[in-house]
């Protein structure tokens, strides 16, 4: 099974005399935009008149002044109780003139779920802002950060869902802190729809791209050569597999980012399960009625599935609209639908498709 690597922060957390090499910690609403416009029109219109036939160099000259160096520090206690300095490099964008600032939340995550206590944003003319955390998503690994500073210059946000497999695409971020600036690669798009589960992070339609993405990427921006950014990097898969780098969609992002900025964190619907996928190999082994979905191993008593009438051994397939084939649906669903909301769930019983009703938690 290949392991997912993220490959911001925590990739280069440098302690004592070690490089630890893992996957960030644990933890969108309705809205579908970032807010108001976060590009300027000089961009919009660059982006406009370029096309999709604009150069790997043409968009690293649009995009560079967007892109950001992110330094997090922090101090720790070692096995002895010995205060030790802890640090870490990654990558964010400017979103807009307000000096929000776009990144992993495993970026600006030192130990323990915990924040970094200093956050260091260098911006590509040089000048250095301490930033301020607005919102963290552990389970998405998105993060918002802010600094005071004038005269910015943000990205213009695209389309995931336009984007089309073999379509060019350029990764923009600070791979291994290597000195002199950020390092570009260039790539296509090799699949849609990844599912990126490590640890506690869950992260339904990433995109793949084989645009070489290291540590320190993380946070950067994966941009289409009209200069719109598609994805934010975020992950590469080390072991068995070589040039495969996986990046949050910016559809999925979006909402997120948003309501990470208006009210600082992300109310998701709660069910009051605990889960296993459905597969083919498991279906064929149980003679279930269907080969996709969310198995219900428990549910939890007094919880809003279980006054739904679900029970254990209960197959959900649709929930709120959407179909719901792996852990990635569900979850997406329960960030798009809020604590309060009724929704309509579809699900198995004894090889009969049910349906009824679920007010979330």
């Amino acid at each position: 099974m290949p392991r997912f690597i993220l490959a911001g922060l925590s990739a280069l957390v440098l302690s004592t005399s070690m490089l630890l090499v893992s996957c960030g910690d644990s933890g969108g609403g309705p809205s579908t935009t970032a807010g108001p416009s976060t590009a300027t029109p000089a961009a919009t219109a660059t982006a406009q008149a370029g096309g999709a036939g604009q150069s790997a160099v043409d968009v690293v000259k649009e995009l560079g002044p967007s892109v950001v160096h992110i330094l997090s520090e922090a101090a720790t206690l070692d096995v002895f109780g010995q205060v030790t300095p802890t640090k870490g490099v990654g990558t964010g964008f400017v979103l807009d003139q307000e000096g929000h600032i776009v990144t992993n939340n495993h970026v600006v995550t030192i130990d323990s779920g915990q924040p970094a206590q200093q956050i260091t944003v260098t911006l590509s003319d040089g000048r250095q802002f301490q930033a301020q955390i607005v919102g963290r998503d552990a389970p998405t690994d998105l993060a918002v950060l802010k600094i005071d500073a004038d005269g910015l210059t943000p990205v213009e946000l695209g389309s995931s869902a336009d984007l089309q497999v073999g379509e060019s695409v350029v990764a923009i971020g600070n791979a291994l802190d290597l000195p002199g600036g950020p390092t570009v690669t260039q790539g296509v798009v090799s699949a849609k729809g990844r599912l990126i589960q490590e640890n506690d992070v869950t992260i339904p339609d990433a995109i793949q791209t084989d645009a070489s993405i290291n540590p320190g990427n993380s946070g950067g921006p994966l941009v289409n050569m009209r200069g719109q950014v598609v994805g934010i990097t975020t992950a590469v898969i080390r072991g068995q597999a070589e040039g495969i780098g996986l990046a949050i969609s910016i559809d999925s992002a979006e909402p997120v980012v948003q309501e990470l900025i208006d009210s600082g964190s992300v109310d998701r619907g709660f069910l009051g399960v605990s889960i296993v996928e459905i597969t083919p190999a498991l279906a064929e082994s149980f003679g279930l009625a269907v080969d996709r979905g969310i198995g219900l191993r428990s549910v939890e008593a007094g919880g809003p599935a279980d006054d739904a009438g679900l029970r254990q051994g209960d197959i959900i397939v649709k929930l709120a609209g959407d179909e719901i084939k792996n852990s990635g649906d569900l979850f997406k669903a329960l960030t798009e639908n809020r604590a309060g909301e009724k929704v309509q769930v579809e699900f198995y019983r004894d090889g009969s498709l049910e349906s009824g009703e679920v007010t979330l938690g």
